[in-house]
């Protein structure tokens, strides 16, 4: 496995690891188990224990499609057998509660390995499978980014504002949609509130800045090393941040967020990459 294919897989599978299954069911014992374990840094162990459980029980077992998900989601080494795994609970096992969770976890690995399309289609698979997951909103932010990576302005707005309408009270997800909504001059939903005169004059600021040529980034790294920056796109895009890369003449590249159409935008963006990265991230502009 190359570089890259390592970063994307640890960058997931950390997310994955950290977010937990908050929204199914508590994991089986045994699954709760191998969990523990990779997250004490013990991962070959915790593969192990999948692996045995999986040859163990029935295929017609109601726990076979959770453990090929924890196997899948959360522990795979590669995003290969990430893929594999996954895809078997969705068609193998598309009744089963794992099935839209396993849709949301392939949209993102696809988002990771650079394959907006293949992420949005499983984001459209989600969407017209089961309406009412609760992972819909999550997985329409991958569909954002994917559509923007795909210059797909028209689509990727229409995911930012339906992900915006549904994020209930996940105010980390709505701020970073919010970033997505004003690129798309979409209000959120804390802007759409206020009097028409002031989102009117909001929307005008904006549409300005568009037209005067220039927008705006923060710049969170610059080097050489290909899988030094490939692996901070991959923390950036797996947090959300729509991350880009700017070579120069001299062969440096530079890794930014954004751009956005405002400075405040790109500024409130400094301050959250400034307390979740660290170092100095400062803002430039963009033609």
């Amino acid at each position: 496995m190359n570089h890259r294919c390592k970063v994307v897989a640890t960058a997931v599978i950390i997310a994955a690891l950290r977010q937990g299954v908050a929204a199914q069911a508590p994991l089986d014992p045994r699954l709760q188990t191998a969990v523990s374990l990779a997250q004490s840094g013990r991962a070959d162990s915790a593969r192990a224990v999948v692996r045995r459980l999986l040859t163990t029980l029935s295929p017609q077992d109601t726990i076979y499609p959770e453990a090929l998900y924890v196997q899948g989601g959360m522990l795979a080494s590669d995003p290969r057998s990430a893929a594999t795994s996954l895809q078997r609970v969705v068609v193998e096992y598309g009744r089963s509660s794992w099935a839209d969770d396993a849709l949301l976890r392939l949209a993102q690995l696809y988002e990771a390995q650079n394959d907006p399309a293949s992420a949005i289609q499983s984001v459209e698979r989600l969407r017209r499978d089961y309406p009412d997951s609760p992972h819909l909103p999550r997985a329409e932010f991958v569909g954002a980014r994917s559509a923007f990576d795909l210059r797909d302005e028209t689509r990727g707005c229409a995911y930012v504002r339906d992900a915006l309408a549904a994020t209930g009270d996940d105010i980390e997800l709505k701020n970073q949609v919010a970033f997505y909504a004003e690129r798309c001059h979409a209000p959120s939903p804390s802007v759409a509130s206020t009097s028409p005169s002031v989102a009117s004059t909001s929307t005008s600021v904006d549409t300005q800045a568009h037209r005067g040529g220039s927008r705006f980034a923060v710049q969170v790294l610059m080097g050489k090393s290909a899988p030094q920056i490939d692996d901070m796109m991959s923390r950036l895009k797996t947090m959300g941040f729509p991350a880009h890369v700017v070579r120069d003449s001299s062969g440096y590249m530079k890794v930014r967020v954004g751009p956005y159409a405002t400075r405040d935008a790109a500024q409130r963006a400094q301050g959250q990459l400034k307390t979740r990265f660290g170092g100095q991230p400062f803002l430039v502009e963009e033609p």
